[in-house]
């Protein structure tokens, strides 16, 4: 299980936080070429230089501009090009057209990362840094975070439309990191279990309040399904077998012809799995990946059993490990009771995204040093498999 360190503002120093978070995304970009910033393929997919400007932005947006007297903007278009979705904020690029731009130039980006960067550590250097403030600080960071795993996941979307399928860094294939648990199952009694956030470091706010919930008797599965389970479903029909699927999921499987997770490549009869390393005969014994809560759903139905909901799978948690895969559970995302959105544009952060989509627990090889917890809410929608999504199952 990835160790949880959610940060408190008086446990260490802010500037020394600021600045490793912005460093570590630099760092993942040390691998990429100019081209590889700017490539869009789909919708769901940002470029690499649109996630760094975007995390700059926000520190621009919701911290210089409100808390900086006379405070000088770096470049007055940036707040139109690298909104994401605050529409309290103002007018936006269209999502579909961030890797229309060929302009700024990615020179021009890292320029204004270093003069936010710059204003940023003094303004936090400065006596008049209210807790409140702090906390908003920490928030970005926590979303730059989540950039950082959106970079790699976007990047090897794109790189997988390569026909050369290009290495990001040799030797890095974190897919292939085989589940440590034994096989057996964790099991639940029936009772009331209190589930949500309960701490005073950082969450976000979709992890409050805490809150009882009833659980009926239940097991969940120790292990992670694996890459050689997920070929016996496929090798038994079960892309081809309706009574598998939701409606839903039985008609985008017919629509966009899916018959395997994503980067699951068939070279000479064998299956190969396009990784950051490169193609590489795939992992039998490793956690599969990439896939859709529909297909989640579906090969659950295969074994005669279900997925969990997020709140067994938040009860269970301590028992077994995690960390491995975002674990698509059977519950949608929806607010807690008492869940109270911040006034402004923060308040757009998650809230609003609370219709169609499904909850993801635990966090992935990719995640970011601590920023894992077991309450964390992630959510996409059904179809959707970029990620390094996986499968747990439960009785």
């Amino acid at each position: 299980m990835q160790a949880s360190h959610p940060q408190k503002s008086h446990e260490r120093d802010i500037k020394e936080y600021f600045s490793s978070v912005r460093a570590y995304t630099e760092s993942l970009c040390k691998p990429l070429e100019i081209e590889d910033y700017i490539p869009q393929p789909i919708v769901d997919v940002s470029p690499a230089k649109w996630h760094i400007a975007h995390t700059t932005w926000f520190f621009e947006e919701m911290i210089l501009k409100q808390f900086v007297p006379n405070y000088r903007v770096f470049d007055p278009d940036f707040a139109f090009l690298f909104n994401s979705y605050y529409n309290s904020i103002g007018e936006r690029t269209p999502r579909a057209q961030r890797g229309a731009m060929s302009r700024p130039t990615v020179k021009r980006v890292f320029e204004y990362r270093k003069y936010i960067d710059d204003k940023m550590l003094e303004f936090l250097s400065g006596p008049s840094v209210s807790a409140s403030v702090t906390d908003l600080v920490i928030l970005g960071l926590n979303h730059e975070q989540q950039h950082q795993e959106l970079l790699l996941t976007d990047l090897k979307y794109t790189f997988s439309l390569n026909p050369l399928l290009p290495v990001y860094r040799e030797n890095f294939a974190p897919i292939e990191i085989v589940d440590s648990e034994a096989e057996g199952f964790v099991e639940t009694e029936a009772g009331v279990y209190e589930v949500g956030y309960d701490g005073d470091g950082f969450c976000f706010d979709n992890e409050l309040s805490r809150h009882r919930v009833f659980l009926e008797d239940n097991r969940i599965e120790k292990r992670l399904i694996t890459n050689r389970e997920f070929v016996e479903f496929i090798e038994d029909g079960g892309y081809r077998n309706a009574n598998l699927w939701h409606s839903d999921g039985w008609e985008w499987v017919n629509t966009d012809s899916i018959d395997k997770p994503l980067y699951w490549i068939e070279r000479d009869g064998e299956p190969f799995n396009y990784t950051f390393a490169g193609l590489r005969k795939l992992s039998l014994d490793a956690p599969v990946a990439h896939v859709s809560f529909y297909e989640a759903a579906a090969f659950a139905e295969w074994k005669e059993m279900r997925l969990p909901t997020e709140f067994e799978w938040e009860a269970a948690s301590d028992k077994f490990d995690w960390g491995l895969r975002w674990e698509w559970t059977n519950s949608a995302y929806l607010p807690y009771p008492g869940c109270n959105r911040s006034p402004g544009a923060v308040g757009e952060y998650n809230g609003k995204f609370m219709i169609n989509q499904m909850v993801l627990r635990g966090a992935s090889v990719i995640t970011p040093p601590g920023h894992s917890r077991n309450t964390y809410r992630n959510f996409f929608s059904p179809h959707l498999r970029w990620q390094y999504t996986g499968i747990r199952l439960a009785k």
